[in-house]
C-alpha cells in the first residue's frame, strides 16, 4: 500500500483526472478499487486503501470499478521519466515481455536475477512482474471481449492466458463477470467500434505474390486515454510531416503506419479527439494487440503528465507564452527505436522532405510489401537486419553511419528497445562514426523517450531561441535549458511551436502528406 495517506485521500476528493494511472483507491466495505476520479461518492477515510498499481489493488483482493473503469486509465508517467531498472522493467512487461519469454526473460533483458527483480517491483509497485502482467493480460482480454467477435477461447490466447480456465478465473476475480455477461454487458451500451474483420493483412515475398499461411486477421477499435490536456498539433502534425511513404500516411485527420511485431504484422489508425484518442488496429496475430497497444501509447507519449510539465515551463518568461498559447504537447516517439535511429541518421543535414525521400527509396528497395485493403500503405520498414548486407549507396554520404548503426544493432551491442539502458545506449551511439550531438538527442528525445534530452544544434531550436532572445550560443542556450530540467524535451516541442513549419499543422495543409498519387509513384518508381 501506499503509506502518504493524507495526499492521495485530498487527490480522491478532488476528482481531479491527473492522478488517475498514478495510484488507485480501494475501498473495503464493497471490495472494489477506482481511479482516483471516478465519480462516484469518495467513502470514508477508514474504509479506504491506496496503491500503487491495479495489479496492486488486484494482488489485495480488490475488484475493478465498473464504472470509472480504472484498468482502463493512463500509464503512470514515472515509468517514461525513470531510467532505473523498475521503470525498464515495467516499460517492457508493458511491451508484453512476460507473455513473450516469460520472467527469466525479463530478468535476463535487465542483466538482474528473477528474485531481483521480484523483489525490486514489490518493494516500488507493489506487485511482481506475473501479477503486474496478469493485470495487463485482464486489461486486453476486456478489450477483446467487449470489441470484436472471437470466441472466447481465441480471447484468452490473443490476451496471453496460457488456458481459458485461466483467463475465466482472472476475468471473474478482476470485473465480479464472467466474459459471456462481460460481453452482453458491453453490447447493451456500446461506446466502441465493435469489429471482426474480414478483409485480407499479409506480408508479400520479395516477389510480389502473397506469403502462405497467414491468418484471418482482427480489426480492433478502442479509446486510447490520456491526461489532459493533448496538443495535437506538434504530435500529429511531426509525424505526418516526416510520413515515410509506404510506411505512413495522413488521410484526412488520421495517421496510418504499419507495424512489426513479434507474431505478424500491423496497421494502425490512430486520430486525436477531445478526450481520448481513437485506435482502430487490424493484426494478423491477435496475440499481438498487447504490444500494438504499447507502441501507440508510446509513439504518442500519452502517459505523460502534462500538467507537471508545463507548470515547470511556464516558470521561464520566455516560454510562458508559448506554453499558455497551446498548453499539453507531447513529444512525437516511435513504434520501434531502431527504425527512429536509421531515420534520424538519414535525417541530418538535409530537409525533411529529402530525408523522407531517401527513407521512401530504401523502404522500397528493402521492405516487405504488404497488402493494406483499407489504404494505400505498401511496405514494413526494413528491420536493422535486413539492411545489414544492404546497398546503402541510396542513404549517400550517411550510408557509412546507417551500416555502423544496423551492424551494431545486428551484433546486439546496441539495443534501442523499450527497457533499454539509455546511458549504455547512448555511450554506444557516441562511438558510431557520423553521429554527433543532433543525431544522438533526436533518438534519445524520441527511440529512447528520455524527457530530459535536448538538441541544442537542431536550426529550429536555435532560430526559435534566438527570435525569443532567449540565447545566442549553444553554450548559453544550454546553459538557459538547466531551468527546464527535467523536461527539456518538451522544452524542444514548445520551441519548435514557436516556427512556421508543416510539423506544427493538423491536420496537414496543403504539404502532400496525405495519401496521394505522388507518395505512391515514388515507392513504385523506385520498386
Amino acid at each position: 500500500m501506499i503509506e502518504d495517506f493524507e495526499r492521495c485521500y485530498r487527490a480522491a476528493l478532488s476528482k481531479d483526472p491527473r492522478f488517475d494511472g498514478w495510484f488507485f483507491g480501494a475501498v473495503l466495505s464493497t471490495g472494489i478499487y477506482c481511479r482516483p476520479s471516478c465519480p462516484a461518492i469518495t467513502p470514508k477515510r477508514e474504509n479506504m486503501r491506496f496503491y500503487p498499481s491495479a495489479a496492486a489493488a488486484q494482488q489485495a483482493g480488490f475488484r475493478a470499478c465498473k464504472r470509472c473503469r480504472p484498468d482502463a486509465s493512463p500509464g503512470s508517467p514515472q515509468w517514461d521519466a525513470r531510467a532505473d531498472a523498475v521503470a525498464r522493467a515495467m516499460r517492457l512487461i508493458s511491451d508484453g515481455i512476460v507473455d513473450r519469454v516469460g520472467v527469466p526473460g525479463l530478468a535476463a533483458q535487465l542483466g538482474y536475477s528473477v528474485r531481483q527483480i521480484q523483489r525490486m517491483l514489490l518493494a516500488e509497485v507493489g506487485a511482481g512482474p506475473i501479477a503486474i502482467a496478469r493485470a495487463q493480460r485482464a486489461q486486453t482480454a476486456r478489450v477483446l471481449i467487449e470489441t470484436t467477435t472471437l470466441s472466447m477461447a481465441e480471447v484468452a490466447l490473443g490476451a496471453g492466458f496460457s488456458s481459458v480456465r485461466q483467463f475465466n478465473d482472472t476475468i471473474r476475480e478482476v470485473f465480479a463477470l464472467t466474459p459471456s455477461a462481460l460481453r452482453r454487458r458491453a453490447a447493451q451500451s456500446r461506446s466502441v467500434g465493435v469489429t471482426a474483420s474480414g478483409v485480407s493483412l499479409r506480408a508479400r515475398s520479395s516477389d510480389g505474390t502473397p506469403s502462405s499461411d497467414c491468418p484471418t486477421p482482427h480489426t480492433i477499435a478502442l479509446k486510447l486515454p490520456f491526461r489532459r490536456p493533448l496538443c495535437p498539433d506538434n504530435l500529429f502534425g511531426h509525424l505526418a510531416a516526416t510520413a515515410v511513404p509506404g510506411v505512413e500516411e495522413v488521410e484526412a485527420s488520421t495517421y496510418r503506419r504499419t507495424l512489426r511485431l513479434d507474431h505478424g504484422l500491423g496497421i494502425v489508425e490512430l486520430t486525436p479527439m477531445a478526450e481520448y484518442v481513437a485506435c482502430k488496429v487490424t493484426l494478423s496475430d491477435v496475440r499481438d494487440l498487447t504490444a500494438a497497444i504499447a507502441r501507440c501509447r508510446r509513439l504518442l507519449d500519452l502517459d505523460a503528465d502534462p500538467v507537471a510539465v508545463d507548470e515547470l515551463l511556464r516558470g521561464d518568461s520566455d516560454l510562458c507564452p508559448l506554453v499558455a498559447r497551446a498548453p499539453g504537447r507531447r513529444v512525437p516517439r516511435c513504434v520501434d527505436g531502431a527504425e527512429l535511429a536509421v531515420r534520424a541518421v538519414l535525417g541530418q543535414q538535409v530537409s525533411t522532405a529529402s530525408a523522407r525521400t531517401t527513407a521512401a527509396r530504401i523502404v522500397a528497395r528493402y521492405g516487405e510489401r504488404i497488402d493494406d485493403p483499407g489504404g494505400g500503405l505498401t511496405h514494413l520498414f526494413p528491420a536493422p537486419r535486413g539492411l545489414i548486407d544492404a546497398d546503402l549507396a541510396l542513404a549517400g554520404g550517411r550510408g557509412a553511419s546507417v551500416a555502423a548503426l544496423v551492424e551494431a544493432l545486428g551484433e546486439e551491442r546496441l539495443s534501442l528497445d523499450p527497457g533499454c539502458d539509455r546511458e549504455h545506449a547512448l555511450s554506444v551511439l557516441s562511438g558510431l562514426p557520423g553521429f554527433g550531438p543532433w543525431t544522438i538527442g533526436t533518438i534519445a528525445m524520441r527511440a529512447l523517450g528520455d524527457p530530459d534530452a535536448f538538441v541544442v544544434g537542431d536550426l529550429g531550436v536555435r532560430r526559435a531561441a534566438a527570435a525569443l532572445g532567449i540565447a545566442g550560443t549553444p553554450t548559453a542556450l544550454l546553459a538557459r535549458a538547466e531551468r527546464w530540467r527535467p523536461w527539456r524535451a518538451y522544452a524542444v516541442q514548445y520551441l519548435w511551436s514557436a516556427g512556421s513549419h508543416p510539423i506544427n499543422d493538423w491536420p496537414p495543409t496543403g504539404n502532400g502528406l496525405a495519401r496521394n498519387p505522388n507518395s505512391v509513384n515514388l515507392i513504385e518508381e523506385v520498386a
